[in-house]
């Protein structure tokens, strides 16, 4: 009786996983390239996506040569990518900026230093070669910026750009797109869920996933701020959301800015990334759904967590004196007025539930007050 061979398939390692899954990028990536030397349709939306995959805080092999595969992309199909798609690179320098300022704080990885090399090419290249089409990233530019200007290439950038007008870089709002491309589509599904079905009393084991998925790790809470930045501009709940017992917004960034409060890097980012918008402030082009997380957040700290109260307002008055001593009429003019449309709109009752409350520090209700008249005075 002849005897046949039994082959048993073999079970499938986290290895066989991690290479079939870097031979699938190695393809993609060869296949963008095509697109690219073709001026394909759907180019744009493809390479986006990819940037999207980089995910911050993320220092392992496939992380750093995605994110070195995609740098190398950008700069060697520059003039292509400039004349067929040159919104594409506003995405990229957005991208690129904001992971540089997470990778200068990292050291010890040979491979992430030539990362950070190109990105800086890059970045530079934008910066100098094409300055309109960078500045079509919006106000956000300058709060990028801002964590880059301990690095020599970008010192000159930086003195160029604030000796100019910036305060015409601040009046022009950052689009919402730009804030998904530090978000992974992953991420950005649960963000949704939790702010759009999660009832509150039932969000604390969603909280939990969520942390245990996204958010451990040693440099993984740099993505809060990110992530704080896309709940306050991309997403919107509707006035039935608003309404019921979904978990608000202001809840959800509470919750971010306690688990970074160990880090204080990382709190005063957020914090930024939180009040920005306030800063420049202007009721015709600006939403109030973008300020309206962190007023409600301070309001409802008040009665058993005026800390957070105070911290925060404390924060936005030092923003007001100190960001821009140049443009502080300007800052002045966009807190004062976010308050002021707040207060209109019945985001809030009334502007007295911060003057007028006995748990807020009287220092600091004689600024807000001070600043509240200021911008009277001005109109």
């Amino acid at each position: 009786m002849p005897r046949y061979a039994i082959l048993v398939p073999l079970k499938p390692t986290s290895s066989t996983y991690m290479l079939s899954s870097l031979m699938a990028k190695v393809q993609l990536l060869w296949l963008t390239k095509e697109m690219v030397d073709v001026s394909s349709v759907g180019l744009e939306d493809l390479l986006v996506s990819l940037l999207r995959r980089i995910g911050s805080g993320d220092y392992g092999e496939q992380n750093v040569w995605l994110c070195f595969e995609l740098v190398s992309l950008f700069l060697d199909k520059w003039d292509c990518l400039l004349e067929d798609a040159p919104l594409v690179l506003t995405s990229a320098l957005y991208s690129f900026l904001r992971l540089l300022a997470d990778h200068c704080r990292v050291s010890g990885i040979p491979k992430l230093e030539n990362v950070k090399r190109l990105e800086i090419k890059f970045c530079v290249k934008m910066f100098k070669e094409q300055l309109n089409l960078s500045l079509k990233i919006g106000r956000d530019l300058v709060r990028l910026l801002q964590d880059l200007v301990h690095i020599s290439e970008f010192k000159e950038i930086w003195n160029d750009l604030v000796c100019s007008d910036v305060s015409k870089i601040y009046q022009s709002k950052t689009s919402s797109r730009y804030f998904l491309l530090r978000i992974t589509p992953e991420m950005e599904t649960q963000l949704r869920f939790l702010l759009g079905n999660v009832k509150l009393g039932s969000h604390k084991r969603h909280q939990v996933w969520f942390l245990k998925k996204f958010l451990l790790g040693p440099e993984k809470e740099t993505v809060l701020i990110d992530i704080v930045r896309f709940i306050c501009c991309a997403v919107h709940p509707t006035n039935e959301i608003i309404r019921s017992e979904i978990m608000p917004r202001w809840a959800v960034i509470g919750w971010f800015l306690e688990l970074c409060r160990q880090n204080q890097y990382v709190e005063g980012r957020v914090k930024l990334a939180l009040f920005y918008d306030w800063l420049f402030f202007d009721e015709r082009m600006d939403s109030i759904m973008n300020v309206e997380p962190a007023v409600l957040l301070m309001l409802w700290s008040i009665p058993q967590y005026p800390h957070i109260t105070h911290s925060l307002l404390e924060f936005l008055l030092h923003l007001v004196d100190a960001y821009d001593i140049a443009c502080r009429d300007v800052i002045t003019r966009g807190v004062a007025s976010a308050f002021r449309e707040i207060e209109r709109k019945g985001v809030v009752q009334s502007l007295d539930m911060f003057l007028s409350n006995p748990e807020i520090a009287t220092d600091l209700k004689k600024k807000l007050a001070n600043l509240l008249s200021c911008h009277q005075d001005i109109n």
